[in-house]
């Protein structure tokens, strides 16, 4: 078992270093040593796991996938080691972090950084991506997950909510009227944020059932600032997500529009794997984010609020 754990590191190393002698003068061992445990893995594993050329040493798609699962099980054997020891839950190792690229980069991140910065023997790894990622499959310790959650097995911590919202601003609406109904879009300039809007159908609910009206929007684009600024500036209207607008809907540069044709909000939840042991990387974190993600889409909720109770006039 002692060799078995002592090759893991090794290939964590070499992974870290991007060589095998660098690996080896890090672990104090021969360069033949690392060569021959990284050699033993992968015999065992059954896949190559380490792209070897005379100047280069990288990971194949296997490889990467196994250290990542590796790191975490190291970590989670640390962890377990300190907590049996008697000694304090200080979070260390590597949190591995995933969210949409927007939420990610509007609030995930600067949650994570801060938590980072309090604990000096952490590494975080923050991936943005707007797909699904498997927790499992790809070492992922935490989540951000928007929307209903299918029944996973996950654990789900639930932090706040998130909707939908359409925006214009006060000059455009004081231009072009304000629509009374989804319908009235037709005769709008639309600027059509693909992210949020698949097919040029925005789905809406009229009197308790869901409905659905065609656009035709004269601007696309798949990134959400642009969208919004672009709304901002007075080109149009555009479906955003709360926490995009929060603040802008607070300081009166957008206004919502037909907010009571806007389906119910999205729960955001904190997603993790179940486990007997939960370490102390992630029970940080958990209690680390969660209020600080609540209070992060509070805001969105109370400005949408009283962006309702303030249209501006209309000619």
């Amino acid at each position: 078992m002692t060799d078995s754990l002592q090759s893991l590191k090794i290939l964590v190393a070499v992974a870290d270093e991007r060589g095998f002698a660098k690996a080896a003068r890090r672990l104090s061992l021969s360069a033949p040593t690392v060569t021959r445990a990284v050699a033993a893995l992968e015999r065992s594993v059954g896949a190559r796991l380490v792209n070897r050329t005379t100047r280069h040493v990288s990971l194949t798609e296997a490889g990467a996938a196994y250290v990542q699962a590796v790191r975490h099980a190291l970590d989670e054997l640390h962890s377990a080691r300190r907590t049996a020891a008697g000694e304090p839950g200080v979070p260390v190792g590597t949190l591995v972090l995933t969210a949409s690229v927007t939420f990610g980069r509007a609030i995930v991140s600067p949650v994570a950084m801060d938590f980072a910065a309090r604990h000096p023997a952490l590494r975080v790894s923050l991936m943005l991506v707007d797909r699904v990622v498997n927790l499992l499959d790809e070492g992922i310790d935490v989540a951000v997950r928007i929307g209903d959650l299918p029944d996973s097995g996950l654990v789900a911590r639930r932090v706040g909510e998130v909707r939908r919202t359409l925006v214009a601003s006060p000059g455009y609406l004081r231009s072009r009227g304000m629509p009374a109904h989804p319908r009235d879009l037709a005769r709008h300039e639309l600027i059509r944020f693909t992210a949020l809007m698949a097919g040029r159908e925005l789905r809406y609910v009229d009197a308790g059932r869901a409905a659905g009206v065609t656009i035709a929007p004269r601007i696309e684009v798949n990134d959400a600032a642009a969208a919004i600024d672009g709304a901002e500036r007075g080109h149009g209207i555009t479906l955003a997500l709360s926490y995009m607008v929060g603040d802008r809907l607070a300081s009166g540069s957008l206004v919502e529009v037909l907010p009571r044709f806007m389906p119910p909000a999205a729960p955001v939840h904190l997603v993790y794997a179940q486990s007997q042991f939960v370490a102390p990387k992630l029970r940080g974190f958990l209690d680390f984010a969660a209020p600080r993600v609540e209070a992060a889409l509070r805001p969105a909720t109370a400005s949408a609020k009283h962006a309702r109770r303030k249209p501006p006039r209309t000619r």
